[in-house]
């Protein structure tokens, strides 16, 4: 199989687009649940948060740097979720086996222990898997896409 990894160099943005960051959102029905997920156990740093606004409560995530953020939103009475599939996925490249297995110890030391992956791609290549409270995976892998190949990658 063959594993196309983009170039060194991003490439260009189309000049019509100026985006200055990128936030992508979900609902949760188990909001304390998933702030304390990835604010206590992963470690994401909370940008913004609030309760009751307009019937939302919602955290704002920071992905590395604050350009990237993850929204997490719950409204209204028994929220209806779209079930959860092993593709629903936040994958964090990590800078090395170093530091995959540095976030992996912490999070089995805050009681989280790995499920495997659907995709056979992440265990061959040495990507560790876990899975929140809503049953969304998240991905550590020890490269940095677009940086360098996978590990094991030909």
């Amino acid at each position: 199989m063959t594993t196309t990894q983009p170039p060194h160099t991003p490439p260009a943005w189309p000049d019509h687009l100026a985006v200055g960051a990128v936030r992508f959102a979900r609902p949760t029905a188990r909001y304390d649940a998933i702030v304390s997920f990835y604010r206590d156990d992963l470690g994401l740093p909370v940008l913004a948060s609030w309760r009751g606004h307009a019937g939302y409560d919602g955290v704002v995530l920071g992905l590395p740097g604050t350009p990237v953020q993850m929204e997490i939103t719950q409204h209204g009475t028994s929220p209806r979720i779209p079930e959860p599939d092993p593709e629903n996925q936040l994958v964090l490249y990590l800078r090395g086996p170093e530091a995959r297995d540095k976030a992996v110890a912490h999070m089995e030391a805050r009681g989280h222990t790995p499920v495997p992956a659907t995709n056979p791609y992440w265990p061959q290549h040495g990507a560790v898997l876990f899975e929140d409270p809503d049953g969304w995976l998240v991905v550590l892998a020890p490269w940095v896409f677009g940086e360098e190949p996978p590990p094991g990658a030909d």
